[in-house]
This record gives C-alpha cells, sequence and structure tokens, in this order.
C-alpha cells in the first residue's frame, strides 16, 4: 500500500505538469499533428513512407520555407505582410525582364549580364520592403493594409513588366540554384536549409534577433529599455520582402517560367506555415524551429492527400480546416497566457 504522502506528491506533479502543457500547447500541438498526419499516411498509401517521396516533400516545401523564414521575423514582431507572394512573383518575373530571351518571348525586356540581373532583382524586393517599412513606421499605416497596397502595387509592376506574356530563362546561377542539384540533393533544399538555419541563429543568438522578441512581447516594455522600436519593424519589413524575393526567383527557375500571378498561394501557404508551427500572432512566441514543423505539417498534408487520392477541392477544405485549428490553438494559447500573467 502507497504511503500517505505518496498522493499528494503524484497530485503536486500532476498540478506542476498541467501548467507547463498548457504553456506549451502552441508547439506540442502542431509536433502532434505531424506525428498522426506522417503515421495515418504512412498507413493509407505504402507510396508514401519512402526516401524518394521525403525528398519530393522537402522539395515542394523548399519555396514556402524561404519566404516564410522573413514571415516569422514580422510575425513575432505582432504585425503582418500580405504582399510576400506579390513580391515573390514580381521578383521573379523581374529577374526574367533583365535576361536575354529567346526570340519567341514576346516581350520588350533590357537583357544584362546575368550578375547585374540578380542584383537589380534583390534591389527591388528590398526597395518593395523598404516602401513597406516607410509606410508602416513613419507613416503610420498599420502593416495590414500598408501591405495590402504593396500587394497591388507589386502586381501592377509585374503586370507592367510581362503584358500577360510568360518569360522563360533567367541567370544561369538562378537556374543551377533553382532547378539543379548536387549529390542527388536539389540545391533549392540546401538554399531553404540555409536560409532557415540563418534565420534561426540571427532569431536566437543575435542581439538583433532578441530585439525583434522584446518588440514583439510587450512593444512599450521595449521602448521604454530605449530600444528603437521603428527601426527594428522596419529591418524585418525589409528582411522579409528580400526572403520573398529569392523565393520569387528560385521558384521562377524551378517552375521554368516567370509570369504573373504565379506565386499567389504562396502568401496562405507561407502564414499557415508560421502560424500552423505554433509561432504567437500576437507576437513574442515561437520561431524558426517552429516554422520548420509548420512547413513540414503542411507539406506531409499536401502530399499524403495525393497520396491517397483525397478530390482536389476537398483537400483545400482540409487544410483550410487544420489553418483555422491552429489560429484558434494560438490564441486560446495568448488567452493562457495572459490569465497567468494576471
Amino acid at each position: 500500500m502507497a504511503s500517505s504522502d505518496t498522493v499528494p506528491a503524484a497530485d503536486a506533479r500532476a498540478r506542476g505538469l498541467a501548467p507547463f502543457l498548457r504553456s506549451q500547447m502552441r508547439n506540442i500541438a502542431p509536433f502532434l499533428t505531424l506525428i498522426f498526419l506522417s503515421g495515418f499516411f504512412a498507413f493509407a498509401s505504402p507510396s508514401f513512407a519512402t526516401l524518394d517521396n521525403l525528398g519530393n516533400i522537402l522539395t515542394q516545401v523548399s519555396i514556402t520555407g524561404i519566404i516564410a523564414v522573413g514571415l516569422t521575423f514580422v510575425i513575432l514582431c505582432a504585425e503582418i505582410d500580405l504582399s510576400i507572394a506579390a513580391i515573390a512573383n514580381v521578383t521573379g518575373i523581374a529577374v526574367a525582364y533583365f535576361t536575354l530571351q529567346e526570340s519567341y518571348v514576346n516581350i520588350a525586356n533590357v537583357p544584362l549580364p546575368g550578375a547585374v540581373a540578380i542584383i537589380l532583382s534583390i534591389l527591388l524586393c528590398a526597395l518593395l520592403g523598404l516602401v513597406n517599412a516607410l509606410g508602416l513606421t513613419v507613416i503610420g499605416i498599420p502593416s495590414f493594409i500598408m501591405t495590402l497596397a504593396m500587394m497591388q502595387i507589386a502586381a501592377g509592376i509585374s503586370a507592367l513588366l510581362v503584358r500577360g506574356q510568360i518569360a522563360y530563362k533567367v541567370p544561369s546561377l538562378i537556374t543551377t540554384l533553382g532547378s539543379g542539384s548536387i549529390g542527388g540533393i536539389p540545391w533549392l533544399v540546401i538554399i531553404a536549409a540555409l536560409m532557415l538555419l540563418g534565420g534561426h541563429l540571427v532569431l536566437t543568438y543575435t542581439r538583433f534577433g532578441r530585439y525583434v522578441y522584446m518588440v514583439g512581447g510587450n512593444r512599450e516594455a521595449a521602448e521604454y529599455a530605449g530600444l528603437n522600436v521603428k527601426l527594428i519593424l522596419g529591418a524585418v519589413m525589409v528582411i522579409s520582402a528580400v526572403c520573398a524575393g529569392i523565393g520569387g526567383m528560385l521558384g521562377v527557375a524551378h517552375f521554368g517560367s516567370a509570369q504573373q500571378n504565379e506565386f499567389d498561394t504562396y502568401l496562405l501557404d507561407s502564414i499557415a506555415a508560421v502560424v500552423v508551427g505554433g509561432t504567437s500572432l500576437f507576437g513574442g512566441r515561437g520561431g524558426i524551429g517552429n516554422t520548420i514543423v509548420g512547413l513540414f505539417v503542411l507539406g506531409v498534408l499536401n502530399n499524403g492527400l495525393d497520396h491517397v487520392n483525397i478530390d482536389s477541392f476537398l483537400k483545400i477544405l482540409i487544410r483550410g480546416l487544420i489553418l483555422l485549428a491552429a489560429l484558434v490553438i494560438n490564441v486560446y494559447a495568448q488567452r493562457l497566457r495572459e490569465k497567468a500573467a494576471e
């Protein structure tokens, strides 16, 4: 028979465990979702749990991962960037616009050396990010509205550059990184992994990363501590745009063409990767590790549904329901955090 102090001790441990589980719900739920989805699809389809298919999943989520790196910085600051897909698109079109096309491509473009084309395209996306930053920090336009306007501006620039036509050629370096491989591993996967690692290192081990968390966690306290909050917010908007631009350039090479609206689906995919992974929409909680888990959840879900031949329209519905569940957990976890702080 257990001693009289064993049960109280167990109760105390249970009471101590419950708050921990509640506080970590945002991190635990996505990981459990990933395990469940992987197990389900491995059971439902023998072709799912293979090394070749794992490579397919990694390739499929790479462009989203590159774009999501910058978006993670933005959401950690409790802001949003709705222009990432449009900036990715205009940057991919720009790098093709500055590359000599075949004679059958009916675009009056400006051919330049490959290195110049790449630099100008990166400068373009950085400039668009800087406009977002100035609108947010100097004029005071909320990021939701500012980036919504930028989404239209970038789409307009894309339309002006290609005028409904399709370009195919990009600089050889971009072609290699977007569609080539080394040792059987696609360069696209390697670039995505390096950017995710770089984002993690910056957020975890640098002063700028700590400032991002401080601004997202408590903006007023960050200002009282002497931080230049506007500079931090402006910086993350530029980072988001540059990451989107890099994803756009590599994506054009991966898809083999540059055209209008090519990256429209990447807006929802990138936001979903960050939020489903557990980064708080309210700022200050989460990080690149959460984004990686979110990428795998979306990658496994999309790939697995293809393997079990789910109706394409039902696939969209299921993705929406998973995103809704992540948002509910996100909001609920924030309420628990606020309640614990009282």
